[in-house]
């Protein structure tokens, strides 16, 4: 079973970090320069557990008033297609509710897309490259 935590902890922050290098930096190749930036110390981070382990991560930033930005969404390969995507998508926008945020954004690599949408997330523009892979932006309003 899936527990996602808001991050309240110097553990919790190195656990959503550690799975962010793994799949980020290790699985996908993503520069550390890029994945880790000036918003870590103000946006909101989010971390999965399958029990002790941390299998998956997210943050949230308002970007502009009522509006959040989802970012550096995460899951262990190993725990793929078993939930843990869905359980941090709910925690992040039932924080962005708490927050008073009325609508969300993304950037949705383009292979993801369909789990996106799959959480109520629609494509807007056309596709564009960030960190070297191909992405979508997609909106979700959720006031």
């Amino acid at each position: 079973m899936t527990e996602v935590r808001v991050v309240e902890s110097t553990a919790e922050r190195t656990d959503a970090f550690a799975v962010r290098q793994t799949v980020f930096v290790e699985e996908q190749g993503v520069d550390e320069e890029l994945e880790y930036d000036e918003h870590e110390d103000t946006a909101t981070h989010f971390v999965a557990y399958d029990g002790d382990e941390p299998v998956g991560a997210a943050r949230l930033r308002e970007p502009e008033d009522g509006l959040g930005k989802v970012e550096r969404v995460a899951v262990l390969e190993s725990r793929r297609e078993q939930g843990v995507g869905e359980a941090l998508m709910e925690a992040v926008e039932r924080q962005a509710r708490k927050a008073g945020i009325t609508k969300l954004k993304l950037h949705s690599q383009t292979r993801a897309k369909g789990f996106y949408a799959s959480v109520g997330f629609e494509r807007r523009g056309e596709e564009f490259e960030e960190a070297g892979i191909p992405h979508v932006k997609m909106y979700k309003p959720i006031g």
